[in-house]
C-alpha cells in the first residue's frame, strides 16, 4: 500500500481531532530563546526589540507551518506565584531579565494581540501551570495537544495525546526525547528532578544527587516515596546519608516541579480559536517595529488571499518613486555599484512620493545643504533623502540665480532669479511630521550640524543614527570619519567634493548659487554615500560588543550638543577689547626688554631671527639646526634653558604666551561673537580624538589657560545674562580616581573612599613621612607623580618640573611603582594587550586604536606605550562625563529647572542658570556626574557660581 493511500485510509474520528488540535506556546520561553538568538536590534526610537522579532519570527512561523485553529500564548504572570508560599525561596536567586529585554516584554504580548492569538496569564500561577490545565482539559475532550516549547519543566506532561515541539529546531519532542534526556519515562520525571534539583529555580533537590543518580534510583525502586522510606538500603553511605537528611527536602522539591494542571481557566478553553487577525492593525504594528521583511511577508499572503489591493496601504520596504510598484527591501553592501537615478524635487506630488518612500522603508537618509558652515547664521538651501541604496533625491529650497540675492532675512526671491522650486514654508510643513515621526530612522552623516539647521525651523530630527559616530566607535584611532574618507574605505567610490560644484579660490560661490542639475547630483549622492555606509557599518555593532557605547553614549549625546552648541556663552565684548589692550602693552614692553638684552631690535615673531639671536650671537647652549639651516626654537628647546635663568629667554616664552593669548582669544573671540545672539558659539567635534573626549573649535574654549592670571582674565569676558548666574561642575581628580580603580591600587581607593588627601597620602606611602608631618615641598613632589604617572612621564620630564636631576627623579617614580606594585602590572599588562590587540578599551568598552605600538623604533614605540597606559583612563573619564551629560537635560526637566548646558571642557561642564534656582540646579547636576558610573571609588563633583566663568570655577 503506497503513503497516499495509507493517507486517504485515515479514520474520520482521528483526523478531526487532528484538525481539532490544541497548540499551546511557553510564551515565557519563546521570548528567551528568542532574545538569544537575535542579536540586539533596536527600532526607529531606539527601544530593542531583537526578541519582539524573533518571538513575532517563530509565532508566523508556528501559525503558517501547522495551520492550526486552535492556539494559546501562555506567559507568566509575576515572579511570586503559589510555591513561594510553602518554600519562600523558589526562584529566589533568579537574576533579573537583561535591561534590553525588560521593555519588550509588552511589545511582545502586543504582537499576539496584532494576530488575534489568545494570550493567557494568571497571577499566583505559572505559565506551565495553566499550560498544564489546559492540555488535560483538552485531552479530556479527546483532542491533539501540542506544547510549543523545548523547556524540560513541562517533559512531565508528555503522554499519549500530548507532544511538545522545540519551536527553535522544529523538532517533536516524545516520550524517546524525553527518556533521553531523564534517563526515565515522563511520568517519572517529576521524581527525577526532586531528587536532582534545580540551582536556576532554587530547587534543593538532594545534595550530590544530579539527573543520572536520581534516574538510577527512580528505575530501581520505582519513585521517590518507595526510595525515601527504603533509603537506609542504599549501599553508598555518602548517598544513603543524603537522602535520609534531605527527605523532607526532596518531598518540598517535588511539590515544586510538579506541575498544577487544576489551576484556575482564564479563558474557556473553547475560546482558544485563531482569528483572522485585523491587517491594518497587525501591519501598523509591524511598521512601529520597523520590521520591514516581516512586513513583506505578510502583505505578499494577504495579497494573496486576495485580501489587500495593490496601493490600498503604505508599501512594504522601499516604494518605487515611479510607477507605483514594490523594490526590494535594501541590503548591506560594501562596494558602491551604481549611482541609480537622483530626482529634483521641484512639486508636491513628487515631494509626497518621497516622503511616502521614506515612511514605507522606516529609514532614511537626510542632508541638509546650505550657504554657509555656521549652523547659527545659515540659511537653508535644500534637503536631500535616500531611501534605499541608489533611490535619492534633492529639495531645493533656498537656491538663486548667478547674480540674484535673497533679500534679508528672507527667502522671497523674485521669478527672474531663483530657479523652480517649492516655497521652503511648504517643504518645512511637510517634511515635520516625518523628520520627528519616531517610528522612522532618520540616517545622517555629523548629523550635529543638520539637527540644528533643522531645529532653525522647528523640526525636532529625531530618531537618529550618524554614520560618523558608528564609524568612531568601530574604528577610533585608524584613520578620520568624514564621508568622503569612508567612502573610499567601505564602498570603494569617490564621491563628487563640494569644491567640484561651487568652485575654488576667487571663482568659489555659495551652494545656493550651484545649478539644480550640478546640486542635486552631489546633494542626492550625499545621502545616497550615508545610507551605504550605514549598511555597511551599522550591522557591526553587534558582533564587535560596540552596540552599547554607541546607543547609550555616542548617539544619545548628539542633540545634547546640538542645543548646547545652539544656545552658546555670552561674552562680554568690553572687557576683551580691555584685555587686549593691556596685553598689547604687555607685549610692547616685553619686545623693546628682549632687544635691550640682545643689543638690538629683532623680529621676536620670527624662529630663525630668534635662533641666530640666542645660539648665534649670545651663544647659548643647546641650539640645534634643522634641515633648513636654522635653529629650533620650540618651547622643548627654550624651556630648559630659561629654568637655568637665562633672562631673555624667560621673556620670549612670556611675549609668546601673551601672543597667543591675545591673537587666539581677546582678538578674535570679539570676531565670533554673533551679532544676532551676542553670544560664541563653539563648535564640538564629535569624532576627532582617540580616547573619545570632545575638541572644541571655533573659537577652542576648552585651551584656555586656568591656572595663569591672564587665563583666568580671559574667563572674566564670559558672563551670564541678567538675572542668570553661570554654574560649574567639575569632577575631582578624576583621572587618578580612575587609575585607583583600573590598576586596582587598593590604598588609593581606600584613600578615596575615605576622603583622604590623595597627594599628601601618595607622599607618606612612597617618602616614608607621616601625615602629621607632611610638608609642601614633599606634596608637591607627589602630586607631579600622581598626575604625571598618568601621562607616563619620564624622569627627565618630571625632574624638569621639579627642578631636580633626572636621575633623582627617576628614582622617585621607581619608589613609587614599588610602592604600587598594581600600578606597575597594570602598566605592562595595557601595553601587553594592546601589543597583541592593537587597541586599548575603556571601562565602557570603548576601543582606543593606538598606532605604532609594535615600532622597532624605541622614541615611537615609546610614545605609543605612553598612549596606551594613558588611553583607558581619559577614555573611561571622557565616557563618564559623555553619560552624564546625556542623563542631565531630562534630570533637569524633571525637577522642573530651566538651566541651560553651554561649555563642557574635558572634566567641567558650565551652565547658565537663574540666580534663584543655581542651588537646587548644582545638587541636580552633581548628583547626576556623581552618579554616572558605579565604581569602587566615589566620583565626586565640584560647584561652583558667579557672573563669570572666571568667578564660577
Amino acid at each position: 500500500m503506497t503513503d497516499t493511500a495509507q493517507t486517504d485510509s485515515v479514520p474520520t474520528e482521528t483526523a478531526a481531532k487532528q484538525a481539532d488540535g490544541l497548540y499551546l506556546v511557553d510564551g515565557s520561553g519563546f521570548i528567551f530563546r528568542a532574545y538569544h538568538a537575535i542579536p540586539p536590534l533596536t527600532r526607529a526610537d531606539g527601544t530593542p526589540v531583537n526578541a519582539v522579532m524573533g518571538f513575532t519570527n517563530m509565532l508566523m512561523k508556528l501559525l503558517a507551518d501547522h495551520h492550526a485553529e486552535a492556539v494559546a500564548v501562555v506567559f507568566d504572570s509575576k515572579r511570586l506565584n503559589f510555591r513561594n508560599e510553602f518554600y519562600a525561596d523558589y526562584k529566589a536567586h533568579r537574576p533579573e531579565p537583561p535591561e534590553e529585554l525588560k521593555p519588550q516584554f509588552g511589545i511582545i504580548r502586543e504582537a499576539v494581540e496584532a494576530f488575534c492569538v489568545p494570550s493567557i496569564e494568571l497571577e499566583g500561577y505559572e505559565a506551565d501551570d495553566l499550560i498544564a490545565t489546559y492540555a488535560r482539559l483538552a485531552r479530556e475532550q479527546g483532542r491533539q495537544v501540542t506544547i510549543v516549547s523545548s523547556d524540560k519543566d513541562l517533559m512531565q506532561l508528555v503522554s499519549d495525546g500530548v507532544a511538545m515541539l522545540d519551536p527553535m529546531k522544529n523538532k517533536p519532542i516524545g516520550p524517546e526525547e524525553v527518556f533521553e534526556k531523564f534517563g526515565v519515562t515522563p511520568d517519572k520525571v517529576v521524581d527525577v528532578q526532586a531528587l536532582a534539583g534545580d540551582p536556576v529555580d532554587n530547587v534543593p533537590g538532594v545534595p550530590g544527587i544530579g539527573v543520572k543518580t536520581a534516574a538510577q534510583l527512580i528505575g530501581e525502586y520505582g519513585d521517590l516515596e518507595q526510595l525515601l522510606e527504603r533509603a537506609g538500603e542504599i549501599k553508598q553511605p555518602k548517598r544513603r546519608q543524603a537522602l535520609i537528611d534531605n527527605a523532607e527536602l526532596a518531598r518540598i522539591s517535588k511539590r515544586l516541579v510538579r506541575l498544577d494542571d487544576q489551576a484556575p481557566v482564564p479563558v474557556p478553553l473553547d475560546d482558544l480559536k485563531v482569528r483572522e487577525p485585523d491587517h491594518e492593525k497587525l501591519l501598523g504594528f509591524l511598521r512601529q517595529q520597523g520590521f520591514r521583511s516581516i512586513i513583506t511577508r505578510v502583505e505578499n499572503e494577504i495579497r494573496a488571499d486576495g485580501k489587500l489591493v495593490d496601493g490600498a496601504s503604505a508599501p512594504a520596504g522601499t516604494a518605487a518613486l515611479a510607477g507605483g510598484s514594490t523594490a526590494p527591501e535594501a541590503k548591506p553592501r560594501a562596494r558602491f555599484d551604481g549611482k541609480g537615478s537622483y530626482e529634483l524635487v521641484q512639486t508636491a506630488e513628487a515631494l509626497d512620493r518621497w516622503i511616502a518612500a521614506a515612511y514605507a522603508a522606516g529609514t532614511v537618509a537626510v542632508d541638509t545643504e546650505t550657504d554657509s558652515l555656521s549652523a547659527c547664521s545659515t540659511r537653508l538651501v535644500g534637503v536631500s533623502m535616500a531611501v534605499e541604496q541608489g533611490a535619492a533625491c534633492y529639495i531645493p529650497v533656498g537656491h538663486v540665480g548667478p547674480g540674484g540675492a535673497p533679500a534679508e532675512g528672507s527667502l522671497d526671491l523674485s521669478p527672474s532669479d531663483a530657479p523652480p522650486q517649492l516655497p521652503i514654508a511648504e517643504v518645512v510643513a511637510k517634511l515635520k511630521p516625518l523628520l520627528e515621526d519616531p517610528a522612522v530612522l532618520k540616517v545622517g552623516h555629523n548629523l550635529k550640524f543638520d539637527i540644528q539647521v533643522f531645529g532653525s525651523h522647528g523640526i525636532r530630527l529625531a530618531p537618529i543614527d550618524d554614520t560618523m559616530l558608528i564609524s568612531y566607535v568601530l574604528e577610533t584611532g585608524l584613520h578620520g570619519h568624514g564621508m568622503d574618507e569612508l567612502s573610499k574605505l567601505h564602498c570603494d567610490y569617490t564621491p563628487i567634493t563640494y569644491d567640484q560644484v561651487t568652485g575654488t579660490g576667487k571663482s568659489r560661490v555659495t551652494f545656493d548659487r550651484v545649478p539644480l542639475d550640478k546640486a542635486t547630483e552631489y546633494a542626492a549622492e550625499d545621502a545616497d554615500v550615508t545610507l551605504r555606509l550605514h549598511h555597511a557599518l551599522k550591522p557591526r555593532l553587534v558582533p564587535e560588543r560596540l552596540t552599547t557605547l554607541y546607543e547609550t553614549i555616542e548617539r544619545p549625546l548628539v542633540p545634547v550638543i546640538a542645543d548646547m552648541e545652539a544656545c552658546g556663552i555670552l561674552v562680554d565684548r568690553d572687557v576683551l577689547k580691555e584685555l587686549s589692550g593691556d596685553l598689547a602693552s604687555r607685549l610692547a614692553e616685553l619686545e623693546t626688554e628682549i632687544h635691550r638684552l640682545a643689543g638690538h631690535p629683532f623680529n621676536v615673531g620670527s624662529p630663525k631671527q630668534l635662533g641666530d639671536v640666542l645660539f648665534g650671537e649670545m651663544g647659548l647652549q643647546g641650539g640645534k639646526k634643522g634641515k633648513t639651516g636654522a635653529y629650533s626654537t620650540d618651547s622643548a628647546t627654550l624651556e630648559p634653558l630659561a629654568e637655568q635663568g637665562h633672562d631673555i629667554v624667560q621673556k620670549v616664552l612670556d611675549w609668546r604666551q601673551f601672543s597667543k593669548l591675545k591673537s587666539t582669544y581677546t582678538d578674535s573671540l570679539q570676531q565670533q561673537i554673533d551679532a544676532k545672539t551676542g553670544r560664541v558659539h563653539t563648535s564640538f567635534s564629535l569624532a576627532i580624538t582617540n580616547t573619545g573626549r570632545l575638541s572644541s573649535n571655533d573659537p577652542n574654549l576648552q585651551n584656555i589657560p586656568i591656572r595663569t592670571e591672564e587665563g583666568r582674565k580671559i574667563r572674566r569676558a564670559f558672563i551670564a545674562k541678567p538675572g542668570h548666574v553661570l554654574l560649574s561642575v567639575d569632577y575631582s581628580q578624576i583621572e587618578l580616581r580612575l587609575v585607583a580603580e583600573m590598576a586596582g591600587i587598593e590604598a588609593l581607593k581606600h584613600a578615596f573612599r575615605e576622603n583622604i588627601d590623595i597627594h599628601a597620602m601618595t607622599a607618606s606611602q612612597v617618602f616614608g613621612v607621616p601625615l602629621d608631618q607632611m610638608t609642601g615641598e614633599i606634596r608637591r613632589k607627589a602630586k607631579a607623580i600622581n598626575f604625571g604617572i598618568i601621562y607616563g612621564i619620564s624622569g627627565f620630564g618630571l625632574g624638569r618640573q621639579l627642578g631636580i636631576p633626572a636621575g633623582e627623579a627617576n628614582a622617585f617614580i621607581k619608589r613609587y611603582l614599588e610602592r604600587f606594585s598594581e600600578l606597575a602590572a597594570f602598566m605592562e599588562q595595557t601595553k601587553e594587550f594592546c601589543r597583541k590587540n592593537g587597541y586599548v578599551t575603556t571601562l565602557f568598552g570603548r576601543r582606543c586604536h593606538i598606532q605604532g605600538i609594535t615600532e622597532r623604533n624605541p622614541a615611537r614605540r615609546q610614545f605609543a606605550e605612553r598612549q596606551a597606559i594613558n588611553a583607558p583612563i581619559q577614555g573611561t573619564a571622557a565616557d563618564i562625563i559623555k553619560r552624564a551629560m546625556v542623563r542631565i537635560p531630562a534630570a533637569l526637566e524633571a525637577a522642573g529647572l530651566t538651566g541651560r548646558m553651554l561649555l563642557q571642557v574635558h572634566d567641567e561642564l558650565v551652565f547658565e542658570v537663574p540666580e534663584a534656582e543655581a542651588a537646587e540646579t548644582s545638587d541636580t547636576v552633581r548628583r547626576v556626574m556623581e552618579g554616572a558610573a558605579s565604581l569602587g571609588v566615589p566620583l565626586v563633583a565640584e560647584a561652583g557660581t558667579g557672573h563669570s566663568w572666571a568667578d564660577a570655577h
